[in-house]
């Protein structure tokens, strides 16, 4: 094998291992939000959409990317925990850069939310209830939170949506608001 061929393997073995690392630490690989499902969250969010929003576990970014343009007044903040999601996240915003973006490296617990005017999330049922009593304090009383794929189990949504994709992905919007007109 030849000097490149073993960096290559090396750096592949170790860009994996931090994926399963990540994944075993966390609770959860890195998923990509599907492009129809985030189409179909950004036609649900309100269009004057202005302040904070977080992403909670950002993966590769593809939903904070979607926000961030789709909605310039906001500022997003993208969370990531993993090694390599986040490293990628880097060098796309150095090589897409959007104004409004900010990607944040760590455990989004963190997270001052105290501004956040919207919060998204797209974790499994158990990281949501483990988020529950962090967000109960740490969401401001006119924030809204966000979720595709998965509930936030013991809260009623005040509205839920299906994503035009092949598994109609639902997406949950939690505050005391009515939904927007569809």
């Amino acid at each position: 094998m030849s000097v490149f061929a073993g960096v290559v393997l090396a750096a592949v073995v170790a860009a994996g291992g931090s994926v399963v690392v990540g994944s075993l630490w966390l609770g959860s690989p890195p998923m990509p939000t599907g492009p129809a499902v985030a189409r179909a969250l950004i036609a649900a969010l309100p269009t004057a959409l202005a302040g904070e929003v977080h992403e909670l576990g950002a993966g590769w970014g593809t939903l904070a990317w979607a926000v961030a343009t789709a909605r310039p007044d906001a500022r997003v903040f993208a969370w990531e925990a993993s090694p390599l999601p986040w490293a990628f996240c880097w060098v796309r915003l150095w090589l897409q850069p959007r104004a409004n973006l900010e990607i944040r490296w760590g455990d989004f617990h963190r997270a001052d939310l105290a501004r956040a005017r919207l919060v998204l999330c797209f974790l499994s049922p158990e990281q949501m209830r483990g988020l529950d009593p962090w967000l109960r304090t740490a969401l401001p009383a006119d924030a809204a939170l966000c979720s595709h794929t998965f509930a936030w189990p013991g809260h009623p949504a005040a509205w839920t949506r299906r994503a035009g994709d092949v598994y109609r992905t639902p997406i949950y919007w939690y505050e005391s608001s009515p939904a927007p007109d569809a």
